[in-house]
C-alpha cells in the first residue's frame, strides 16, 4: 500500500513540474516573476 502511495505522489509531482515549466515559459509570466522578484528584492542603501 505504501509503495502505490509513493508511486501515486511522485506522479502528481511530476504532473505539477510539468506544469510549471510550461507556466514558466510563457513571456507574460516571466514578465510578472520579474516584476515580484524586483518587488521582492531589497533595495541598497546610498
Amino acid at each position: 500500500m505504501a509503495f502505490v502511495r509513493k508511486l501515486f505522489k511522485g506522479a502528481l509531482a511530476s504532473k505539477a513540474i510539468g506544469v510549471v515549466r510550461r507556466q514558466a515559459a510563457k513571456p507574460e509570466n516571466q514578465r510578472k516573476a520579474r516584476s515580484l522578484v524586483h518587488r521582492l528584492r531589497p533595495r541598497r542603501r546610498r
